[in-house]
């Protein structure tokens, strides 16, 4: 029961960064613009779930200038987590 509690917890924090990355794309080509309310309070809503996840990650990484690799970084090591807990739930039965 846990670890599907916290297997949902990882998928739910995966689709928020995957959510971030695309949101951060449209505004970078001015497709969408955060002078509009609802942009700008759902970037901010989606910058104040992922920081405290992120901010440890970029600070170990090198600075790589304009881009970002931090949240692939915690897509990967969310995945691998999502890896270990299905093999405690399988050596749990």
């Amino acid at each position: 029961m846990l670890v599907a509690i916290l297997g949902l917890l990882i998928w739910f924090i995966q689709v928020v960064v995957i959510c971030q990355f695309v949101l951060g794309l449209l505004i970078a080509f001015n497709v969408v613009n955060t002078s509009n309310q609802f942009v700008a309070s759902l970037w901010t809503a989606l910058n104040g779930l992922l920081e405290p996840l992120l901010r440890p990650i970029r600070r170990i990484m090198p600075d790589t200038g304009a881009i970002d690799f931090s949240p692939m970084i915690l897509l990967l090591g969310l995945g691998v987590l999502k890896i270990i807990l299905s093999y405690v739930a399988a050596a749990s039965y």
